[in-house]
């Protein structure tokens, strides 16, 4: 196995000891286990447990843009939005892709509150990046991002509760895209209302010249 493959299989690892255990709770020995190598090949690899967990955290930040990306390529508006939001259920359905996001945040929390923020840095950009990527896949809007990010912390937040699919609190969700669906009927309906509206008056003018 190539140093490459071997450095992949350590972001595997870590993502799942740092899902679990946190990032003060996490030994980089728990790491070398689970990928069954030496703690001196993992120093190899990379220079310290701040470097993996960075690596852990871009990695799920990053998948996280790629099930967007594949599930609203093509699409903008409320369309990606809603896109976006199905394919994130699927995502936080990962319990260890959600719970590594969740540390990520009580970890930069956390490091501050000791005076430390490296890890805070590292995050706000990770976060500000997807966030960006998310606006203009939506055509710009920030109130629409910033709607479609609190629905996905709120998501979050039931997923990691434990909350079941049935339960009501959920039924929100729902409705709110139901009330988008009744959106977007009432605009076509005014397009075609619009479409014979006008050909009626281009009818009646024909008629009126002749």
């Amino acid at each position: 196995m190539s140093a490459e493959e071997r450095r992949e299989s350590v972001v595997r690892a870590a993502v799942i000891e740092f899902a679990r255990h946190g990032y003060r709770g996490t030994s980089t020995e728990a790491i070398a286990r689970r990928v069954g190598v030496s703690q001196p090949y993992l120093f190899r690899l990379f220079p310290g447990k701040q470097a993996i967990f960075t690596a852990a955290a871009e990695r799920c930040i990053e998948e996280t843009w790629r099930v967007f990306d594949e599930a609203s390529v093509g699409l903008t508006g409320e369309e990606a939005a809603a896109a976006m939001s199905e394919a994130y259920m699927g995502l936080v359905e990962d319990r260890e892709q959600l719970m590594m996001q969740m540390q990520l945040y009580v970890s930069v929390f956390a490091s501050r509150m000791v005076g430390e923020d490296e890890i805070g840095a590292m995050a706000r950009q990770l976060w500000g990046e997807l966030f960006e990527r998310v606006r203009e896949r939506v055509g710009g809007d920030v109130q629409g991002t910033t709607e479609f990010f609190a629905y996905g912390m709120l998501i979050n937040t039931l997923v990691a509760l434990g909350f079941p699919r049935e339960h009501r609190i959920w039924d929100g969700f729902g409705e709110r895209e139901d009330e988008h669906e009744g959106e977007r009927r009432d605009e076509h309906e005014g397009e075609r209302r619009d479409e014979h509206d006008g050909e009626g008056e281009r009818r009646d003018g024909r008629a009126g010249g002749e």
